[in-house]
């Protein structure tokens, strides 16, 4: 086989496995264009090494791109972006790739926004052992080996990993696809209407609200921990006028999608997602509402809507 054909042939290699360490990629660092960014790293490290020395792709790759994700959460920088009170995850329409494996409880979960923002409490290498262990199923001795630490090391970062997850976790089972619907309908509706009284019916008694603001400008996340305050907020918020309508730069539209597995309302103009607010249902009312406006957290989610095709939508004009 000459030079060209093998390259050909490792490049195959690499691309079957790229979106299983892009859905890797994206637990640990809870972004998308971060995720892709490893792995791309990944592929240069691949590219370099001797790969006629490497008995088993998958793992070796699995490794680097897992440690050069812990390069990222410790770098100087992502302590900063991640302890200024800014961060957040970056919101995934369902279906995307890097929502990655998702046939059991704990793998659908470990890609919802609720988990992401916990991960935040670990560190790197508990972070880095859970999701290796809940998402990928890897044993103790295969996570030892990848991140270069001894087999009972992994598993005293597994327990502490479930044990601080665990007691900050606002109930742990899924809900019914159609309740969950009906649920942000209703919420969409109360908000509508300006019925703050059904708004705070909606919510659990310690629901929380947080939000990057109008436009995603606020330099911290906005944050609001009572039903009252948090229906005041989403009031004021969903209620149109022609000041939002310049700020968004035209008319939205509002849909209903299903974003990190979770139910969500999307604000699209023409076919730009200029903002998604998503709910995180316990107990069939409404424990955390996020607001997400960046735009630069919304680039992902506005290429997959565009794909995803038209639907109708719940307000036609807001």
């Amino acid at each position: 086989m000459d030079s060209t054909a093998i390259d050909r042939f490792d490049t195959s290699r690499f691309e079957a496995s790229r979106n299983r360490l892009a859905s890797l990629a994206y637990r640990l660092l809870g972004s998308a264009t971060d995720a892709e960014d490893a792995v791309q790293d990944a592929f240069l490290h691949w590219q370099a090494a001797d790969r006629q020395r490497i008995k088993v792709p998958e793992a070796w790759l699995t490794k680097v791109v897992t440690n050069l994700c812990l390069d990222r959460l410790r770098s100087a920088q992502a302590r900063r972006e991640r302890t200024a009170g800014a961060w957040m995850p970056e919101p995934l329409l369902d279906g995307d790739v890097l929502l990655g494996p998702a046939d059991t409880f704990e793998q659908r979960e470990s890609v919802s926004l609720a988990l992401l923002t916990l991960m935040e409490r670990l560190s790197p290498l508990e972070r880095a052992v859970y999701v290796l262990r809940e998402a990928f199923s890897y044993g103790h001795a295969e996570i030892a080996e990848i991140l270069d630490i001894a087999e009972s090391a992994s598993q005293q970062h597994l327990h502490r990993a479930r044990r601080r997850i665990t007691a900050a976790r606002r109930g742990d089972s899924e809900v019914d696809p159609a309740s969950a619907r009906r649920i942000v309908e209703e919420f969409l509706a109360a908000a509508a209407s300006g019925r703050t009284e059904r708004l705070v019916a909606l919510l659990t008694d310690d629901a929380t609200a947080i939000s990057d603001g109008a436009g995603g400008t606020a330099e911290k996340l906005l944050r609001f921990d009572t039903p009252q305050r948090i229906a005041a907020v989403v009031r004021a918020g969903f209620k149109p006028t022609a000041a939002k309508r310049r700020l968004a730069g035209g008319t939205p539209a509002i849909h209903y999608a299903v974003v990190n597995g979770a139910p969500a309302l999307l604000f699209v103009l023409v076919d730009q997602v200029i903002g998604a607010v998503t709910f995180d249902i316990a107990g069939g009312r409404i424990a955390t509402v996020r607001g997400i406006a960046a735009p630069a957290r919304l680039v992902r989610l506005t290429e997959a809507w565009r794909e995803h095709g038209p639907d109708t939508p719940l307000v036609a004009q807001w």
